[in-house]
C-alpha cells in the first residue's frame, strides 16, 4: 500500500537477482499465500488458470491463463486481473500490473502470449511458425503499439534488450531464446510442431488488442503500420 515491493526490506533492497525465480524458502518467495489464494479463487470461479511461479525479481510473480480459444483468452485473463485485486484486498496488498514497477537492475514484466493455430500443431507444423514469425517480423510497429496501453510507451521502460527482453526496436525470433520477441520453446523446435510465444505485450496490455493483432497479421495476413478496415 505505500508503493514499496512486498517483503522488501523498509529502507534498501534484497539480494541482487538470481534465487528468486521459481524459487522456495521464506528468503526467496515472498507472498506465496496470495498467490495460492488466488489460484484456488480463479479455480472456484471457473478461470481457466493453468500455472503459477515466483518471478526473477522478489515479489513479482506470474499465473498463466490457457489454452483458450480465441477470444475466450481475454475475458478468462480479465477476470482472473479482478480477482487478484480482489484476493490482494483481503491481504492488505496493492498489486501492479506495471510493466516495469522497479527501474534499474531489475525485470519488468510482460503478458507473454502463447499462439497456435491448428495447422502449427500438427505434424510439419514448424513451417506454419516460421510463416507467422516472418509476417510478425514485418509488422513489429504495428504489434509494439497494440501491445500496452499507452501505444508503446510503458512497453518502452521495460522492452530495453536487458534483463530477458528484446529491444523494444528490433524484431527478433528463435528456439529457447529468453531475449527474442518472439520464442520458439525448445520442445516445440524438436517436434517440429506446436505453438509459439510473443514476449512482447505488456504485463498491463488489453488481451483483446493482443488477441487481434495477431489474427490479423497471422491469420488475415495484413500488412502495413495500420490496422484494415473490414
Amino acid at each position: 500500500t505505500d508503493g514499496h515491493p512486498f517483503g522488501w526490506p523498509s529502507n534498501g533492497f534484497p539480494g541482487p537477482q538470481g534465487p528468486y525465480y521459481c524459487g522456495v524458502g521464506a528468503d526467496k518467495a515472498y507472498g506465496r499465500d496470495i498467490v495460492e489464494a488466488h489460484y484456488r479463487a480463479c479455480l472456484y470461479a471457473g478461470v481457466m488458470i493453468c500455472g503459477t511461479n515466483a518471478e526473477v525479481m522478489p515479489a513479482q510473480w506470474e499465473f498463466q491463463i490457457g489454452p483458450c480459444e480465441g477470444i475466450n483468452m481475454g475475458d478468462h485473463l480479465w477476470v482472473a486481473r479482478f480477482i487478484l485485486h480482489r484476493v490482494c484486498e483481503d491481504f492488505g496488498v496493492v498489486a501492479s500490473f506495471d510493466p516495469k514497477p522497479i527501474p534499474g537492475n531489475w525485470n519488468g514484466a510482460g503478458c507473454h502470449t502463447n499462439f497456435s493455430t491448428k495447422e502449427m500443431r500438427e505434424d510439419g507444423g514448424l513451417k506454419f511458425i516460421e510463416e507467422c514469425i516472418e509476417k510478425l517480423g514485418k509488422r513489429h510497429n504495428y504489434h509494439i503499439r497494440a501491445y500496452d496501453p499507452k501505444g508503446g510507451l510503458d512497453n518502452a521502460r521495460r522492452l530495453t534488450g536487458h534483463h530477458e527482453t528484446s529491444n523494444i526496436h528490433e524484431f527478433s525470433a528463435g528456439v529457447a531464446n529468453r531475449g527474442a520477441s518472439i520464442r520458439i520453446p525448445r520442445t516445440v523446435g524438436q517436434e517440429k510442431k506446436g505453438y509459439f510465444e510473443d514476449r512482447r505485450p505488456s504485463a498491463n496490455c488489453d488481451p483483446y488488442a493482443v488477441t487481434q493483432a495477431l489474427i490479423r497479421t497471422c491469420l488475415l495476413d495484413e500488412e502495413g503500420e495500420e490496422p484494415v478496415e473490414y
